[in-house]
């Protein structure tokens, strides 16, 4: 395995933890907020140090890497950000232990928006800035995960290479800076319309900001314990409503905009996704209309993006109901995570010409993805069922885990899902008086553990596992 070449990409992930950790000095400079700035300038000297570290010592290794080795990448990646991202919570003046510390981080950085703060407005506006900052980089690091790391034709469980994600002639694994430099400038710009579109509806500039990176991202963290301090009119609500689909949609949906020859052919499956979120909508508002037409399509769009923040306390079937359209997600090249529309797209389409089939032996069924001259052969099949049971296996496992806790039956299994699907808790799914805070450590540590697992598939894991004892 080639450490080095590991080494070397970790310390350039690194990196940008030290930009954000320097962005949070100058604020807190800026704004008289001293309480907290000597742990961002110690968060800034080890992600630098560490960063430099590893690409000293990996200076004349080679920098291509393997498929096994980028998944053992975005592991260390998570787990050695996590760290970093932890420590300004473990030295901030609120007494928060190494384990919550770390349960902050990873929740941030995997932009599920589990919380262990019971009263967000009580925090250092710097440490707020610093939660919604690492749900940010954390959407970001994901993004160029799927683009430039999960796109391998042998193991592409992510299915990224059956719709539209970037130049055919544009070789991620050898153009990895200027891929990375792409979709950085595209989540950039996309975060500074949302946060433009903010400022206009008349947000404070602060929770602009935060709220910004936490839609961008598909986060849940806010900037004050409830969505309704800060959403207040309808202006509000539909560029609330805006920005929860940016995640939703595939990172180039907005950049290819102007292409209008090839957009739909491009696009096919976020349209699809559009589609369906319109008519989720128009169920749940005729079936429910007391929740009012901006509440309700908040709810579907935030529940589909994995995001969770709502402006409403739902109970009941219908919290469920919500909780089940966290499974759909959205496009493959988003930043959403659940099952994925494309590869429900195909097993419906699997199941129903299978049937067509046994009605009408002789008739020839096209088994193509639409727009698209990829055809749905056994193997894209194969492994779009894999991940339904993997997902249901992971659900079971982490369900029993958190039984063992004081945790009801029917919170653990909510719960489970919310963590796989890394969205947040919230009165969208009747979860909102559940603390994080108040678990025992193994409880913790599961779901970090599987907040992990939502985000990179637990067939990835398992890949790499099998490596690794083929190799022993």
């Amino acid at each position: 395995m080639n450490y080095k070449g590991i080494l070397y990409y970790l310390g350039l992930f690194t990196f940008p933890l030290g930009f954000l950790s320097f962005l949070n000095i100058i604020y807190s400079s800026y704004f008289d907020y001293f309480l907290n700035t000597d742990s961002y300038i110690l968060t800034l000297g080890i992600s630098f140090f560490f960063g430099f570290l590893c690409l000293f010592i990996s200076k004349n290794s080679s920098k291509e890497i393997n498929f096994y080795e980028q998944l053992t990448l975005v592991i260390l990646v998570y787990i050695f950000s996590a760290i970093i991202i932890s420590i300004p919570f473990y030295f901030s003046n609120y007494q928060i232990t190494f384990i919550n510390s770390l349960f902050e981080a990873f929740s941030g950085l995997t932009t599920t928006g589990f919380t262990i703060f019971n009263n967000i407005k009580y925090l250092d506006p710097t440490l707020i800035i610093w939660r919604s900052s690492s749900q940010w980089i954390g959407g970001l690091y994901f993004i160029i995960f799927l683009i430039l790391f999960f796109t391998n034709s042998k193991f592409n469980f992510k299915l990224s290479g059956l719709i539209y994600s970037e130049d055919k002639s544009l070789n991620p694994e050898k153009n990895i800076k200027k891929v990375s430099l792409k979709i950085f400038l595209i989540y950039l710009s996309l975060t500074l319309l949302t946060f433009l579109f903010f400022e206009i509806s008349g947000l404070r500039l602060f929770n602009s900001l935060n709220l910004s990176m936490t839609t961008v991202s598909s986060g849940g963290f806010l900037p004050t314990d409830s969505l309704n301090l800060i959403i207040k009119n309808n202006f509000q609500k539909i560029i609330l409503i805006f920005s929860l689909l940016i995640p939703i949609l595939s990172i180039y949906f907005l950049y290819n905009i102007f292409n209008t020859r090839t957009f739909f052919k491009k696009h096919f499956e976020d349209f699809s996704i559009l589609t369906l979120i319109i008519i989720i909508f128009l169920i749940f508002y005729l079936t429910n209309n007391h929740l009012g037409f901006f509440n309700t399509m908040i709810n579907v769009v935030s529940s589909i993006s994995n995001s969770g923040i709502s402006l409403n306390k739902i109970t009941g079937n219908l919290s469920l109901l919500f909780i089940f359209l966290t499974l759909i997600g959205g496009s493959i090249n988003s930043n959403t995570s659940g099952l994925k529309f494309l590869r429900i797209f195909i097993l419906l389409k699997s199941a129903f010409s299978e049937i067509f089939r046994i009605v009408k032996p002789n008739y020839v069924i096209e088994k193509n993805i639409p727009f698209s001259n990829t055809k749905i052969n056994n193997d894209i099949i194969k492994i779009s069922f894999f991940i339904f049971i993997s997902f249901f296996i992971s659900l079971f496992i982490l369900s029993t885990l958190l039984l063992f806790d004081n945790i009801t039956f029917e919170n653990a299994f909510k719960l489970s899902i919310l963590t796989l699907t890394n969205t947040t808790t919230s009165g969208l799914f009747d979860l909102e008086s559940l603390f994080f805070s108040n678990l025992l450590t193994i409880s913790k540590v599961s779901i970090i553990i599987f907040m992990i697992i939502g985000k990179i598939e637990l067939l990835s894991i398992l890949l790499l596992f099998k490596k690794i004892l083929t190799k022993n």
